[in-house]
């Protein structure tokens, strides 16, 4: 079945800015699912236009405030009211998921979630067993965030990127479960998070759900 919609490549570059706040040229092509070249361009457009702006001692693109607005009309038009609810029907499915993940964060960044035992990862009986919590979380998570994706196309890409983190996880790469800024699970979840949220128009501090 085809998505129920569908967005304009500059508006997933522009899109996929927003969600990340600040990002390299990169990282808004992978979360935007499109070439890197082609990303470039769209974010040369909207510095033109003064809705982008390039931090060049970082490398970072952000939108400014006159960006976010803009973002806020086109996303508008760009998740009508028949998608925005196809969304908002699975979204409590996604809140309950994300009440768990929470949780596994906590176990694996320390010890059965206890303050005074970091996980430095030295035990790798522990470490086997937080990330085959995670393969069950994410077997339970595709069907859910591939729903999402049936409602609109540019959420497409959250499941291959989210199994990719997980691959590397289960490769050995440990920063891949939680690390930042570098398309963690943890990332990629929070993306897809903030994705939500702002297609929704939920207030993130009132619903309570970091």
């Amino acid at each position: 079945m085809a998505p129920m919609a569908v967005s304009e490549p500059r508006f997933r570059s522009f899109h996929a800015l927003r969600i990340k706040g600040f990002a390299k040229s990169d990282m808004v092509a992978e979360i935007a699912g499109l070439g890197l070249d082609e990303v470039e361009g769209h974010l040369a457009s909207l510095q033109e236009v003064e809705h982008a702006l390039f931090r060049e001692a970082r490398a970072l693109w952000q939108l400014t405030p006159a960006g976010k607005e803009a973002h806020r009309a086109e996303l508008a038009k760009d998740a009508p009211a028949e998608v925005r609810k196809a969304i908002e029907a699975t979204y409590p499915a996604f809140l309950e998921l994300n009440v768990e993940f929470k949780s596994l964060c906590g176990d694996w960044q320390l010890v059965d979630g206890d303050a005074n035992k970091v996980n430095d990862h030295s035990d790798a009986a522990y470490d086997s067993k937080v990330i085959a919590r995670l393969v069950s979380f994410d077997e339970r998570a595709r069907p859910i965030v591939s729903t999402l994706a049936s409602a609109h196309e540019r959420m497409t890409p959250y499941t291959p990127r989210l199994g990719g983190s997980l691959d590397r996880l289960r490769g050995g790469e440990v920063k891949m479960f939680t690390g930042v800024m570098c398309n963690s699970y943890h990332d990629v979840w929070m993306e897809l998070h903030e994705d939500l949220i702002l297609t929704l128009g939920i207030d993130r501090a009132a619903e309570g759900s970091f």
